[in-house]
Formats: C-alpha cells, sequence, structure tokens
C-alpha cells in the first residue's frame, strides 16, 4: 500500500510544482514507483514542468467523471520507466470534483504506486480541500518572506485540523548572503516560526528557471540544487525520522503568524 503525500503550500509561486516534479524524479531514481498528480483544475502546471504537455489526452476530470479508464489518463515519464503522472483538466472549474471522489480515486491508487505525491493548489478553498483528502502525509513549501511563512502557518493549522501527521517543511529560495546581512530569515527562524521538522532546504538558484523552462529536470542534471532534494528524497524513503521537540514560536511570532482556525 502507498503512501500519499500532499506537497502544499498555502501562497502560489514558492517553487511548490518544480519542487514536486523533481522530488517525483529523484524518488523515481532510488527505484520506487512513484505517481505525480497535478490537482490544480483550470491552471495545471506540473505536466510543462515535467515535459509531458504533449502528451495529454485525458485528464483527472475525465477519470472522475467516467469518461476514460484509470489508466488512459496516466502519463508513463519519457525517461524515467517508473514515474508517472496523472494530469489535472486546464478548462474545468475547481468544483468538478469532490473531496469524497479524490479519496475513492486515491484508494485505488495507492495499490499500484509506492509513492502518490499530491500537487496542491494555491490557496485554502476547494483545490487545497481535494488535495489533502486522501493524504497521510504533508510536505510545506514556503520562502523566507513574511508573507509567505504567513501563509505557510495558516495551512499548516488547516492541515493539523484534518490529521494529516507528520508534517515537513522545505524552505525554498534560501539567500546566504542576504542572512549574512540580516535581511532574510533563516531556514531555522522559518522553522522555529512555524514549529513543525525542516526536511530540507534549497539555495536560490538560476539552474531551477532553466530547467522549469525547458521541462527538463534537475534531477538529471549536474546542479547544485541535485544534492539538496537527494537529501530530502532520502529522508522520506529512508529511515524514520528522529523525533524531536519543535521549537514553539515565541509570544512576538504567535501574534504575527496567528493559525486562527
Amino acid at each position: 500500500m502507498g503512501e500519499v503525500i500532499v506537497i502544499t503550500s498555502g501562497k502560489g509561486g514558492v517553487g511548490k510544482t518544480t519542487i514536486t516534479a523533481n522530488l517525483s524524479v529523484s524518488m523515481a531514481k532510488k527505484g520506487k514507483k512513484i505517481l505525480a498528480i497535478d490537482t490544480d483544475i483550470g491552471l495545471r502546471n506540473l505536466d510543462v514542468v515535467m515535459g509531458l504537455e504533449n502528451y495529454i489526452t485525458y485528464n483527472l476530470v475525465d477519470v472522475v467523471e467516467g469518461n476514460c479508464r484509470l489508466n488512459q489518463a496516466i502519463i508513463r515519464d519519457k525517461t524515467h520507466s517508473n514515474l508517472f503522472l496523472l494530469p489535472s483538466a486546464q478548462t474545468r472549474d475547481k468544483d468538478a470534483v469532490t473531496p469524497e471522489q479524490m479519496c475513492r480515486l486515491i484508494e485505488q491508487l495507492k495499490e499500484n504506486f509506492d509513492y502518490v505525491l499530491i500537487d496542491c493548489p494555491a490557496g485554502i478553498e476547494r483545490g487545497f480541500q481535494n488535495a489533502i483528502a486522501a493524504a497521510n502525509k504533508a510536505i510545506v513549501i514556503t520562502t523566507p518572506e513574511v508573507s509567505s511563512v504567513r501563509d505557510a502557518d495558516r495551512v499548516i493549522g488547516l492541515l493539523e485540523k484534518n490529521g494529516i501527521s507528520p508534517l515537513y517543511l522545505i524552505v525554498n529560495r534560501i539567500r546566504p548572503d542576504l542572512i549574512r546581512k540580516g535581511d532574510m530569515m533563516s531556514k531555522e527562524d522559518v522553522s522555529e516560526i512555524l514549529g513543525i521538522e525542516l526536511i530540507g532546504y534549497l539555495n536560490d538558484d538560476t539552474d531551477v528557471v532553466v530547467a522549469t523552462n525547458r521541462g527538463t529536470s534537475l534531477m538529471d542534471q549536474n546542479t547544485k540544487i541535485k544534492k539538496s532534494i537527494i537529501s530530502i528524497t532520502e529522508k522520506l524513503i529512508g529511515e524514520p525520522f528522529s523525533e524531536k521537540n519543535a521549537k514553539k514560536p515565541n509570544r512576538f511570532m504567535k501574534l504575527i503568524f496567528s493559525r486562527g482556525y
């Protein structure tokens, strides 16, 4: 029975889809059978980042509505034989799929894959509810900016309310030069504010932009960020995390980043 991991952020534009795509490739390279699902109905992008946009015939909504069989909508990656994509619909409304339908679909998929990675749309409305409905773990992506961290804090509260555990944190677009000057929060600062396990971080890197535009994986190139993604992958599929007492935000941070759910 496969594990279902939702990758979410709250705020858009933090690199969530790019991280989902490259984690999928990295896990596949470790010998795992991986399915990546794009749940952003109407604004799909995971297919583009994975370089599979020209191979789509059917999509997630087609499967739910019975317009095709499940195996007709799932696309095998052109480079990695044990990596697959279930794309989202590009011209439908987010209400086309319900959380209950997602749960039934994921139950079928878990039987055939080691890991199902769900690329969650930005925001906390129906798309978010669909994406988290069947997840048993979550990775929260944020950048070290106040607005991004605040949105991540809100999402963490909703994930906890829905009983999803464990929750892991990835801090993206770290700039060591700005941290040294005191102009950017460090990954430790962000982890302390949010109070969940820091599974990894990614430095700001122009290679990401180039790879995304080309629809190629960072894991198939000699990039600096590749080592960071491999480290995150090994933590996800390897031995369980050692239990750590997450630091709690201080009173000032609680006032700023109140989950308020």
